[in-house]
Order: structure tokens, then sequence, then C-alpha cells
């Protein structure tokens, strides 16, 4: 394992790392898991950004996301055989400390799709209890890394050396895919949750201290391609839903009963394409996906199992939808908005390609980040409650599909592209 040291590095240990700013984007899809923040989108008397980024990094190869904590960016790539892991200036752009570690290209049960999906696609978790950064490679390696001592490594295990994690299935007459370990870790409490895919258990609990085994979910078969699993409560228990390869899947995490089934839905997708993660508000659910369903879902999870409340023609094959205030929105192909309560198209517009991801942001504004580099500025219902309404479009940002969601921290934006072009907008 290798590690780059700078000194820039002890001036900031003396800062307040470990209390994390309420605009501290630690984790996959913001400060809630949700894609919604507290910050303002920055729209000020008819202007946004600068059409020039702040700052640009090459960062290697990979659709992880980044995280910002403070005024640090942690973001992961692939270059020569290895994975890394980065720490940069979130004001410059300039590489404070970096590891890696050597990992293929691939998931080596990886098949189908090889270039869109090369290099980490999980997106890091960061832990502001302790101040470590927990990995998870397109191979199974699942990391903590110590990221107020230079990126030291904690400890490791791989997954599939670990466990029997079958290759996903061929699903109906669409071609068989495994993008390798796509989604998130997560932590709760003690414990770093993830959706490991294996025979013995979908879901499974590590102690995020030591990375040993501390549950497996009851629920067993292959993980998802989805980029989260997120936190929800029924009747008042705390639960982990997740969109495995057979549907939704929702899991207990109270004490004594962690890793029982709450409830499951069923929703194989062509192609293992389970990929836009859930939105979840109280005790509901969203789930959608392309294909053979090309719809969005709405579910009511209660502890006696699962009720579809309404299904809709229209859907994300990437993007994970947002609920806010009645609505829900999603950036696929087009920026949608739809009813929450009954799944009714209030409006549509935009040009974003398959790629796509958006936050909703203080003022009732999307920030939407889709296509080959279209960064967007669109008004939320509240604001424009009969028709799509863009203020502001800068095209052609980068050159390659942008997987990775879009980052607003600390009046910034960060945006990044497959290929390890990050870039930093103000």
């Amino acid at each position: 394992m290798k590690r780059v040291r700078t000194w820039l590095v002890m001036a900031w240990l003396a800062i307040s790392f470990r209390f994390a700013n309420a605009d501290d984007w630690q984790h996959w899809r913001g400060p809630n898991r949700n894609g919604i923040t507290s910050e303002t989108s920055g729209w000020r008397n008819g202007t946004w950004l600068s059409v020039e980024p702040r700052w640009r990094a090459r960062v290697g190869e990979g659709s992880t996301s980044p995280l910002v904590v403070g005024d640090r960016v942690f973001v992961m790539g692939w270059s020569d055989q290895k994975d890394t892991v980065r720490c940069l200036d979130a004001n410059t752009g300039r590489e404070l400390w970096l590891t890696s570690y050597a990992c293929p290209r691939y998931g080596r049960q990886a098949t189908g799709d090889e270039g869109f999906y090369a290099g980490p696609t999980s997106t890091p978790e960061y832990d502001p209890s302790s101040g470590l950064l927990y990995t998870l490679s397109c191979d199974g390696d699942l990391q903590a890394w110590d990221t107020r001592d230079d990126g030291r490594g904690v400890w490791q295990r791989n997954l599939y050396d670990s466990f029997s994690i079958p290759q996903r299935p061929r699903v109906g007459r669409s071609g068989r895919r495994d993008y390798g370990y796509t989604t998130a870790p997560l932590i709760y409490k003690d414990w770093v949750l993830v959706e490991v895919g294996a025979e013995t258990g979908t879901i499974m609990a590590f102690s995020k201290a030591t990375g040993e085994l501390a549950w497996q979910s009851a629920a067993k078969g292959s993980a998802g391609h989805t980029g989260g699993l997120v936190l929800m409560q029924v009747e008042g228990i705390p639960c982990v839903a997740a969109l495995t390869f057979n549907g939704l899947l929702v899991t207990r995490l109270d004490p004594n009963r962690a890793g029982e089934t709450v409830a499951e839905y069923e929703w194989i997708t062509n192609f293992a394409n389970n990929i836009a993660t859930p939105a979840v508000s109280n005790n509901q659910v969203l789930i959608t996906s392309g294909y053979n369903h090309n719809t969005i879902c709405k579910l009511e999870v209660s502890l006696s199992g699962v009720r579809k409340l309404w299904e809709q023609p229209v859907a994300s094959k990437v993007c994970s939808p947002i609920i806010h205030d009645g609505r829900v929105y999603w950036a696929w192909q087009r920026m949608r908005c739809l009813d929450f309560e009954t799944g009714q198209t209030i409006w549509e517009g935009g040009n974003f390609g398959d790629a796509g991801s958006c936050i909703l942001t203080a003022d009732d504004r999307l920030v939407v980040w889709g296509g080959r580099g279209r960064l967007a500025l669109v008004e939320t219902a509240k604001r424009s409650p009969r028709e799509y309404r863009e203020l502001f479009a800068i095209d052609r940002v980068c050159s390659d599909d942008v997987w990775p969601h879009v980052v607003l921290s600390g009046g910034q934006l960060f945006c990044k592209d497959r290929h390890g072009n990050l870039l930093c907008f103000k």
C-alpha cells in the first residue's frame, strides 16, 4: 500500500475535523443521503456559475462520486492496475495525500458493458465521529482509511475471498451483466452496512472499527447495481432499504433482530439493471428502472409486508429520485416532476441523456448534471408549478458520460465524469 504524505495535512489536523459542517457531503447522495442539501443554489440576480471551472483535476477512471468534508475532497479512481484514494484541497484541487492498492480494472466476475463501468463505482462513505473513510472496489476490497493520518489503512477485507458470491444471474433473454460492486457502504451506529450479495446473506454488517462480520441478513441473493442503501423507519423500527438484484429488500437494524427481513417486493430488471437508488419518505418507497419495467413504482412498507400504491409509465434508469414537498424529481433523458401522492406527471423538460443526477437546494432549485457534461439550474415545482423552467446551463463540461453524481458543498459544485475528470465550479 502506497502513501504520499504532505505537510499540509498536519495543519489540517489542527482544524476541528471531527465536527461535520451542515453542508458537508459525507455520503452517497449528500448530507441526508436523499439528494437534498441545506445549501442554496447560488443563483443571484440572474447569474449562477462562472462558465470556467475554478479548478480541474485528473483522479483516475471510475464512476464513484466525490465526497466533501470541510475543505477536503475525497475521491477514488483507477489507473496502472491500482485503485487510488485521493484527498484534494477543495479550494484549489491540489493533492494533499494519495493512497493506492492493487486492483483490476474490472471485478473478477465482471461481464458485459466493459468500458462503461471500469474502475471503482461504489462511492466512499465518511464517518464524522472517527474521520474514517470506507471504500469498496469493484473487485470487493472493503477498506477503512484514516483521513486524519494521510489516508493510513486501518483495516481491509475482500468480500469475494471471504464469502461465496455467485455471478449475477442472466435475466430472461437479456445478456448477462455483472459490474462488480457498485453500492456505497453505509455507516449505521457501530456498523458499516454493505450489499454483499452472498449465498449466506444479501446485506451484511461489519464492525466499522475492525471490519469483523457482525451479522448477515436473512435474505439471500445477488446484489443490485444501485449506488446506495437507504435508511428508513417502519413502524418505529430502524431499517435499511436496498434495491437488490431481486427487488426491494427492507431489513431490520434493531440490535436484537438485526438482519431480519421486514419486506420484499420483486423487481427484477433485464441486464440486472436495478441501478437507481430507492427514494424514501417515512414508510413509503419509490423504485424505478428501465427495460422490461420502464416505470416508477410507489410502495408502502409495514411490518406485515408491502403494498403497491401506484405505478406510472415513466422511469429512471440511472438517476435516483428526490422526494420533496409532495413532488418527485429526477433527471433521466428529461428532467421530470411528478406528484408524489398520485404519480401523475406535473411537468418535464430539458435534455440530459442516460447519465444524470440532481440536487435539490434550500432555495427550491435543482442542480442537474447529465448527459456528456450538461450542468443546469432548474426551478422546482414550488417556483414553477406548471412547466419546466431552466434558469441557466453550461454544455459540454465534459466529453464523456457523467455517471458520478454532482456534489454541492461550501458554495462549490463538484462535477466528475467516468474517465476521472473532476471539475469545481463556484
